[in-house]
């Protein structure tokens, strides 16, 4: 194929670039591995090529070789020099691209992929939050807007494994919730799986967000800085030698330096209803408060090449957010000031080694350590109190797998994990003197298989495998079959079922609502194999809370069709999951201190419709579902709605993409989550409130429109310039998202309703060397 001197002149374009338009324009799907077209850059074909000359081109100049399997579908793959010689390679799944926004993708075997450096633009969102992006999903939101609360299909935010690099993490959130604490910048793609899991992971009884940053040395400087009116960071990625390169990026906020219409509305967002702001009656003659608050996060990865066939990496992150406020009073005419304080904090450090034993067999050993402290103290003037309290986790691990490519349509993996995790709680008083320290560990060894099967026309797909839990502190095996099954049918229809075995030994419960000055009042706490209390209900002590491995059993069936850029996509779940704990699920009611285990069933359907135009792309899902608790001593153990039970979700949104132009905007609705009210009738000699039956009403229906738009503009040749600007929230629209009631002084109730962020500004600027 010749170029014309139009042709010639026109300048090298990513093949990632290339492709995209290609898909856009012949509306086909391009499938290969990353490693194929990485580095790739061609001069772009004419636009007046038909597609048979189109893929020619792209074969004589790229070399690569492009198969096109029907009408729609090009799997592109490495041109090996001989077939004696040849790397044997399993055929890539068949996706469907921009799903939702460019960026975010959906496998043939139910994974949702997110890859920050293509994302597009949502409506909202400015910067490619991890967090806030994954809530974009069909079955995926977050009853109070925040990212350290994520409910997956009826699940709580401790049912989710949160994996970086490899690495469990136990802390999602900056600003206590409303920021990712993961640089998008730096990471490379973001695996969501909601069922059908992968037998190499444990745990995350409701999602897994599997975050992984780039693992190939490119040989190229990278640089690129933004900031926004929350934070400033920086990224880069800096070649030590061809067989070495270092990646680091850092983040720190300015709300300690300079306030903004952000900052204000984050700041009542956060701390409302917590000791900051609202002392429930203490601390009465404080006549100042000042406050600081800041929060940062380093993540850095080496990559080094020993060999062709050896490499080592070694990771470290830490997520800090630290929260001081003063409060002088006057009492008896003596002037007091006092410092209480709240620190978050996430360590994680790890390495890894990979070797290609042949060009069929490759192992992966990983050693971990992932350290998460929540530690605050709290000083009650009125009362001459000081409070401390700490929980802290240590999770190291050491895994290995062991991968196997038989031939281009069979796959088989497997493995052994050994994790160990401690976690300790810390109560100290000093009037009264009191002090409690608790501490537990947990050992377990896992193995898993797995086989993995994709047809030569990419129509078939079929993964399956079984992993193995051992225990060794209450002597239990957990067989986890997992299963992810595809069949494309019609040519435009795809038929999928997943399903899956899982089970979790950590959890977050609750004691008191005012734990940790009320800001971030869940503690992590490991599973000690009880099913009955020996202690009376009202307990704080976590060693005396029974509290079971909890297990899941989940199934889906769904149909997606896919056909001119119109995507309509429906699946039907159920999901099991028994060893649920009264303490874990927040209750504001007259369960708050009663310790019961119980269970909930989440079923439903979601649904997405999805519609792209050259520059257009628009797209409605809905989410219906019905979740129900069932404990055995409570509510005479009758089934009762979930606190998490949203029955109707909706998102309507639409993004526009011209040039170096974005523009998104979107409504989210969803019904309202349930309430207990109290009882019509009082009883005036308790001090206590009587309720109705749990859950018995609902808050009104949750409503909330944002939008956001970015330009991108040439600086130099080599430098690139982003602006941008959203409004969250863009009717500030006056949403409660949770309500509860207590007795005020005279034994009166009072109501107390906390509200959503408010009509929330923010603007940004990034440049990328």
């Amino acid at each position: 194929m010749s170029l014309s001197a139009q042709d010639v002149q026109k300048e090298s374009q990513p093949l990632t670039v290339i492709l995209r338009d290609l898909e856009s324009k012949f509306d086909i799907t391009f499938s290969y591995a990353d490693e194929t077209i990485k580095d790739k850059s061609l001069i772009p074909p004419n636009p007046e090529w038909s597609l048979l000359e189109t893929i020619d081109y792209l074969k004589a100049n790229s070399q690569l070789d492009f198969e096109i399997l029907d009408n729609r579908f090009v799997v592109i793959k490495t041109q090996n020099v001989s077939q004696t010689k040849k790397r044997v390679e399993q055929l890539p799944e068949i996706v469907i691209s921009n799903y939702l926004t460019s960026g975010i993708t959906k496998t043939n075997s139910g994974t949702v992929v997110i890859k920050p450096k293509s994302f597009g633009i949502l409506p909202g969102l400015i910067e490619p939050d991890i967090l806030q992006a994954v809530q974009a999903l069909p079955g995926v939101l977050s009853t109070d807007e925040t990212v350290s609360n994520i409910n997956v299909r009826g699940g709580t935010h401790d049912q989710n494994l949160l994996l970086w690099d490899g690495i469990k993490m136990f802390q999602s959130g900056h600003f206590f919730g409303l920021i990712s604490a993961y640089n998008p910048y730096l990471t490379e793609k973001v695996n969501v799986y909601k069922n059908g899991t992968s037998a190499q992971f444990g745990d995350g009884i409701s999602s897994i967000l599997d975050m992984q940053l780039a693992n190939d040395i490119e040989n190229e400087f990278e640089l690129g800085a933004g900031f926004n009116l929350i934070n400033v960071d920086g990224v880069t990625k800096i070649p030590l030698s061809k067989k070495m390169e270092l990646q680091v990026s850092s983040r720190r906020s300015v709300t300690d330096l300079i306030i903004t219409p952000t900052y204000d509305q984050y700041f009542k967002r956060v701390f409302q209803d917590s000791d900051l702001t609202n002392n429930q009656g203490q601390n009465s003659n404080t006549i100042s408060k000042n406050e600081s608050f800041y929060f940062y996060d380093i993540t850095s990865k080496l990559l080094y090449d020993l060999t062709e066939k050896d490499r080592l990496r070694f990771n470290f992150l830490t997520i800090y957010n630290n929260l001081d406020y003063e409060e002088q009073s006057r009492i008896n005419n003596v002037d007091e000031v006092l410092n209480s304080s709240l620190l978050q904090r996430n360590l994680a450090t790890g390495i890894s080694y990979t070797r290609d034993w042949s060009d069929r067999f490759m192992s992966t050993a990983q050693v971990y350590l992932s350290n998460y402290n929540l530690d605050a103290t709290n000083f009650d003037l009125n009362n001459n109190q000081r409070l401390i309290q700490e929980n802290e986790v240590y999770d190291s691990a050491f895994k290995l797998d062991l991968d196997y490519t038989i031939n281009s349509n069979f796959n088989l993996s497997g493995g052994y994990h050994f994790f160990e995790t401690g976690i300790s709680n810390l109560e100290d008083v000093n009037n009264p003197e009191f002090r409690s320290y608790i501490k537990e560990v947990i050992r377990s060894n896992s193995i898993y298989a797995e086989g993995k099967y994709i047809s030569n026309n990419n129509n078939t797909s079929l993964r399956f495998g079984t992993r193995f839990n051992y225990i060794k502190k209450f002597d239990k095996v957990l067989v986890e079959p997992r299963l992810s099954f595809n069949q494309r049918f019609l040519n435009y229809f795809r038929f999928e079922v997943l399903g899956e075995f899982k089970s979790q030994t950590t959890s977050q419960i609750i004691d008191l609502q005012n734990d940790f000055l009320g800001v971030e009042n869940r503690r992590w706490v490991l599973s000690n194999n009880k099913t009955e209390s020996n202690t009376p209900n009202g307990s704080t002590i976590p060693s005396s809370v029974p509290i079971p491995i909890i297990k899941s059993k989940q199934l889906s069936a769904g149909i997606h069709y896919s056909k001119n850029k119109l995507l309509i996509s429906t699946e039907a779940f159920i999901k099991d999951v028994k060893g649920i704990t009264t303490r874990s699920q927040g209750f504001q009611n007259q369960y708050q201190f009663v310790n019961a285990i119980g269970n909930y069933r989440a079923k439903g359907i979601d649904f997405l419709i999805n519609k792209q135009f050259s520059a257009f792309s628009t797209w409605l899902s809905y989410s219906y579902s019905k979740n129900d608790y069932t404990f055995d001593t409570l509510n005479n153990g009758e089934a009762f709605p979930n606190n998490l039970d949203i029955r109707h979700a909706a998102t309507f949104a639409g993004t526009y993409a011209f040039n170096n132009f974005k523009l998104a905007l979107g409504a989210n609705w969803h019904s309202g989550k349930p309430i207990t009210l109290p009882s019509p009738v009082q009883d005036n000699s308790n001090d206590r409130i009587e309720y109705a039956s749990p859950n018995n009403a609902r808050l009104d229906d949750y409503i909330r429109t944002d939008f956001s738009t970015t330009y991108t503009f040439e600086l130099s040749p080599k430098t690139n310039a982003v602006i941008g600007a959203s409004i969250w929230n863009l009717l500030n629209q006056k949403n409660i998202i949770n309500t509860y009631y207590t007795l005020d002084d005279d034994n009166n109730i009072s109501t107390i309703e906390n509200q959503s962020l408010g009509i929330t500004p923010n603007v940004s600027l990034r440049i990328h060397f």
